[in-house]
């Protein structure tokens, strides 16, 4: 358009909108009569702007059209929309891997309806999930790359999963999370047992080593199977599966802190039972009385279903 209305001013001596005019029946081919008859000089620069303009839009209509065709256009918007529902969140989990385990916490987390995010360079995992899950925020790329854990809003997250393969990139992860977030709550998978240690300098809060847990899971199974039944029971997929969850002191309404468990838990009206607590130093109590104070820096275990979990939470949030 700029060349257009600045070729016919020059060589025909059109005013602004005459020239624009011109301009526009070119490029659009309709074939309306010229302002005036065109000069020489006009008449070259019109054969020029002609074939010119018309090869701009058939190389653009083809970029186009194979835009739409190879699906770019698609994941364009879908990147957007992802992008969109990571500004939206907050206070969330970033699960960097999204094999087996990356897959199993991530059930557990919409079971608790707890908001997460989820980084893999595999799409093929992510294809496996959305079989059966129609939402997923996801962001496909590498983890051990800083621009990709801020776009999961890793500035805003309060914890960071890491269920990668190999030890060194997780621990690779865990110094760059931390610098960029020193109050994250990491938890790393260990594929070596050597790697604990170095995740743990690195700023790992807790090491996962999946072949022990499994290990000792077998051996319990023998041992005292009715446990191990519960516990899977606990940790089920089913909707009404009981859940063990921890409230710290900071987290209650001002109205119920330094109250007694009974008070704060109310077990006639949430129905959860409170099996564990630990104090000021550290220290885990199980099956604590209900008359016993909760302080400052204490946190008490709740023992319900998932119902009773999330009314528990809302009656703690309706109280403050």
């Amino acid at each position: 358009m700029i060349v257009g209305v600045a070729g016919f001013m020059l060589t025909e001596n059109y005013g602004f909108l005459d020239a624009l005019y011109m301009t526009v029946i070119t490029i659009a081919t309709i074939g309306y009569n010229e302002v005036k008859p065109l000069t020489e000089a006009g008449k070259i620069f019109n054969i020029i702007y002609i074939i010119s303009s018309f090869a701009f839009f058939t190389y653009a209509l083809s970029r186009l059209t194979l835009f739409i065709a190879s699906g770019e256009m698609g994941r364009y918007f879908k990147n957007r929309r992802l992008m969109k529902a990571i500004s939206d969140i907050n206070n969330h989990v970033i699960i960097c891997g999204f094999g087996r385990n990356g897959q199993q916490a991530a059930r557990i987390f919409l079971q608790n309806k707890t908001d997460f995010v989820v980084i893999d360079h595999n799409m093929k995992h992510f294809d496996e999930w959305l079989e059966e899950h129609n939402q997923l925020i996801y962001i496909h790329g590498d983890a051990t790359e800083d621009e990709i854990l801020l776009k999961a809003g890793l500035a805003k997250a309060k914890a960071l999963l890491l269920t990668l393969p190999e030890d060194a990139d997780n621990v690779f992860i865990v110094l760059s999370a931390r610098t960029q977030n020193p109050k994250l709550q990491i938890i790393s998978k260990a594929a070596q047992k050597s790697s604990i240690k170095k995740l743990k300098t690195a700023g790992a809060n807790h090491v996962i080593l999946p072949d022990v847990i499994g290990g000792a899971h077998m051996a319990t199974l023998i041992s005292k199977p009715d446990v191990i039944e519960f516990m899977n029971y606990l940790w089920g997929d089913i909707s009404n599966s009981i859940n063990i969850e921890s409230i710290d002191y900071e987290n209650l309404p001002t109205r119920l802190r330094d109250k007694p468990i009974y008070e704060i838990v109310n077990s006639k009206q949430t129905g959860v039972a409170c099996i564990g607590l630990r104090n000021q130093q550290g220290e885990f109590i199980i099956n604590p009385k209900p008359e016993t104070i909760i302080h400052n820096n204490m946190t008490i275990m709740l023992l319900g279903t998932t119902q009773q979990m999330l009314f528990t939470k809302q009656y703690l949030k309706d109280g403050e």
